[in-house]
């Protein structure tokens, strides 16, 4: 098991990753808090199923009172609803400041057990417990809150954990679409970091059971967390560089809201909005990439297969303009002008229908 900091403007944390590193939250709660004894684990259904009883059971043979909360899976989660139901059942069991937050699960019940802790009698402290793949990208840098009927993480705060503890064994209960929408943000860090990186990916995994199986699996995760928490530590608050984390994502957030949240995993549609981008990279930036070669590999991978309604441009544009990217007016996403270094750029609105149009006639047309 491994471990190093996540340094911000505003706290260094530590990420604790390996096959066991569940065990050392115990005694990092003894050393970093050892007054406080009263946690708030908040799970969903499918993961308490899984690994609640025991995490909770470690814990309590530890010395501490643990409570859990079981919200429904899925992106469903991440709802004023879902929110208001955790602050009240901390309440009602007298959850008080010197409580912990304990947020077990994918991104999804981190972001939502992250900003309950971030509002929670103005603010408690929370430990990521990240259970998939995908969440090795949400997990790091602060950013938590929940979704609004318009738009995708409308409402939240910039908030950071005391520490995130990797316990990759987890993932090995995820199922086949969870590692697919996870690898994608793996995918989407190395275009961020290396060309290298990129190519060890691509050579390395030909399927999801390629990627389950890799003895280097646990280095790529922390590969991929460090690209994100390189460019969190230079920006924490999402003022200018964090926002190159985005790439694919402008499009991605889109789809998702068209399609209804939770029916395209958060994985499946950055894979479709990365390759949007980096079509739409070499083209305005001159990125040497060989696309179609790439088109392949997602394919083969299980990408890029979605329905026609979901990529119809009246549906994607409401969703686009809410990006909070967006500048003048002006629809922004992130574009590569190599690897490694991304660039934010605008495009008004009927820039991007011809160019979406382009692309889907290009390598999506029936």
């Amino acid at each position: 098991m491994g471990s190093f900091e996540i340094q911000t403007a505003s706290k260094i944390y530590p990420i604790f990753i390996g096959s066991e590193a569940s065990e050392k939250l115990p005694g990092f709660l003894q050393e970093k808090f050892p007054r406080r004894k009263k946690l708030y684990l908040i799970t969903d259904s499918h993961v308490s199923a899984l690994h609640a009883d025991s995490l909770a059971g470690l814990l309590n043979q530890s010395g501490y009172d643990t409570l859990v909360h079981v919200v429904p899976s899925g992106e469903a989660a991440k709802s004023l609803a879902c929110y208001e139901e955790c602050m009240t059942n901390g309440f009602r069991h007298h959850i008080g400041r010197e409580g912990i937050i304990l947020a077990l699960g994918g991104g999804v019940i981190g972001d939502l057990a992250g900003f309950v802790a971030a509002t929670y009698m103005r603010g408690i402290p929370f430990i990521q417990l990240p259970t998939t793949l995908l969440a090795h990208d949400s997990a790091v840098g602060g950013k938590v809150g929940i979704n609004h009927s318009l738009g995708k993480n409308l409402i939240g705060a910039f908030y950071q954990p005391e520490a995130v503890v990797y316990d990759i064994s987890y993932l090995q209960t995820l199922p086949v679409r969870e590692w697919r929408s996870g690898f994608a943000e793996l995918i989407k860090h190395a275009f961020l970091s290396s060309e290298a990186f990129y190519h060890e990916l691509r050579n390395e995994v030909k399927s999801m059971e390629d990627l389950k199986n890799h003895p280097k699996l646990g280095e790529w995760i922390e590969q991929g967390i460090k690209v994100k928490a390189s460019i969190v530590a230079e920006d924490e608050r999402e003022s200018g560089k964090r926002a190159f984390l985005n790439l694919g994502h402008t499009l991605a957030h889109a789809m998702e809201g068209a399609a209804g949240y939770g029916e395209l995993t958060h994985g499946e549609a950055v894979a479709f909005g990365l390759f949007s981008d980096l079509y739409l990279s070499r083209k305005y930036t001159g990125l040497d990439i060989d696309l179609d070669s790439l088109y392949q590999w997602l394919i083969n991978l299980g990408y890029l297969t979605v329905t026609n309604d979901v990529l119809d441009i009246d549906r994607l544009i409401p969703y686009m303009k809410l990006d909070k990217k967006n500048q003048d007016g002006k629809i922004a996403t992130i574009l590569l002008k190599n690897f490694g270094e991304p660039i934010l750029s605008t495009f008004d609105e009927e820039e991007i229908r011809q160019d979406f149009a382009e692309f889907i006639g290009h390598y999506f047309a029936v």
